[in-house]
């Protein structure tokens, strides 16, 4: 057996407990990728032209909505330490990373003789610049090499082996988006997105910049920082991690909480910002680990119905279609074990000893409630500017969702099941 003996953090980020970890002494794979990370004050300044360097790239192209361009100095500060290597930028990406936006952007970049692509913006961006390379790189109808869903099997996503111009990314929000692989883009002229999963789009370099991170306002930031946060608290339920997991797992959750908590109050404090972002890196960094991303615990809300919600409602972000969902999701659990409930409600503060799982799930689904009310996200979808009679078309958009749901379930099951979360959350 293998102990692994760990900090627990308090809302303020104080260490008032300690713990031990069991794991089970079993085989596990590990993967990774080459990448590079600069953070905090001047962060683009101190490492971009360096990293250019290191790519060998001669026509950089600047990817990013038109506030990042117009309410935000990042592009000129992208311009001024490339000179001659900046090609230019394409700052036209739509929230939920339309297909029309992305498909004019690669033709700017083709246009620009770009090859290497720099995503500056929020998860929107991130995920269309990775598109961006896709359709770059392919030469291929993009409805025939994004995910599919043949009628009665498995979804399945096409291999896209083309080589892809390489990628840095600049976020604006604690997003998770900075350094995945995969990519959905919203499509209204299709019942799903259109997803894509292509390795080599993960960046060769991020830059955490304090004041690309201090652009985002106070609603975006609010809301991407929720999605951040309640993915871990999802997250530590996963009490059968190995080591390299644990470990980048606990320091997310360490980094992320209170953060969260102090981020209304100090909307000016830089590294409030930053530990988000790191923590959301992390989060990824334990998927490459061996950690699961989307699972159907308990805790982890539901991702199929959070993401229907903020694709067929504009105004809704994703992290108040996450809270919205996310404490109705852990009530509704059918007999809970009781170590991934005591694991959750020790990180939310609620446990107590002598508790059962369905008191530990109980009281954790109380204290998020009571978070997301003090951080000022909706707790209930009846709190959204919605009307009761869509939630039957909300759950008929979480049939087509690779991640979520690969065809493990029917689209009956998934519906019913999706229903009745959506009319507990109500």
């Amino acid at each position: 057996m293998w102990r692994m003996r760990v900090k627990a953090l308090n809302g303020d980020g104080v260490n008032d407990t300690e713990g031990i970890i069991g794991m089970e002494r079993t085989a596990f794979k590990a993967s990774g990728y080459a990448w590079r990370l600069y953070t905090g004050p001047q962060a683009i300044e101190r490492g971009l032209v360096e990293s250019v360097d290191r790519a060998r790239a001669k026509r950089v192209f600047v990817v990013c909505s038109p506030s990042v361009n117009k309410r935000t100095d990042i592009v000129r500060r992208i311009e001024a330490e490339l000179g001659e290597r900046y090609a230019g930028v394409f700052d036209g990406i739509e929230k939920d990373s339309t297909y029309r936006s992305v498909v004019a952007a690669k033709e700017a970049a083709e246009e620009a003789g770009a090859d290497l692509l720099i995503g500056a913006g929020g998860g929107s961006v991130l995920v269309a610049t990775r598109v961006v390379a896709v359709y770059m790189g392919e030469d291929a109808d993009p409805f025939e090499i994004m995910t599919q869903y043949p009628e009665g099997k498995p979804a399945y996503s096409p291999r896209l082996m083309a080589p892809k111009p390489p990628i840095f990314n600049i976020p604006t929000t604690p997003t998770s988006a900075m350094n995945r692989g995969g990519s959905g883009l919203k499509n209204p002229d299709l019942d799903h997105r259109m997803e894509y999963f292509d390795p080599k789009t993960r960046p060769q370099s991020i830059f955490i910049d304090d004041d690309a991170l201090l652009s985002a306002p106070k609603d975006l930031i609010r809301s991407t920082a929720t999605t951040v946060f309640a993915s871990l608290v999802g997250a530590m339920s996963q009490t059968d991690l190995n080591a390299l997991a644990q470990g980048d797992q606990q320091t997310a959750y360490g980094l992320a909480y209170p953060a969260y908590m102090r981020l209304m109050d100090e909307l000016d404090n830089p590294q409030l910002r930053v530990d988000l972002a790191m923590a959301a890196f992390l989060q990824n960094r334990a998927e490459d680990d061996g950690r699961r991303r989307f699972t159907t615990n308990a805790f982890a809300g539901n991702y199929a119905v959070s993401t229907a919600l903020h694709l067929r409602y504009p105004n809704v972000g994703q992290g108040e279609s996450t809270s919205v969902v996310h404490a109705s999701s852990m009530r509704l659990a059918e007999t809970p074990d009781l170590e991934p409930a005591r694991a959750v409600a020790k990180a939310l503060e609620v446990w107590e000893d002598g508790m059962d799982a369905g008191n530990a799930i109980a009281a954790s689904a109380d204290k998020l409630e009571a978070v997301y009310s003090r951080i000022g996200v909706p707790t209930a979808l009846s709190q959204l500017d919605i009307p009761r009679d869509d939630l039957i078309n909300i759950a008929k958009e979480t049939i087509k969702n690779f991640n979520a749901n690969a065809g493990a379930r029917s689209p009956d099951e998934q519906v019913a099941s999706a229903m009745k979360l959506l009319e507990a959350a109500w």
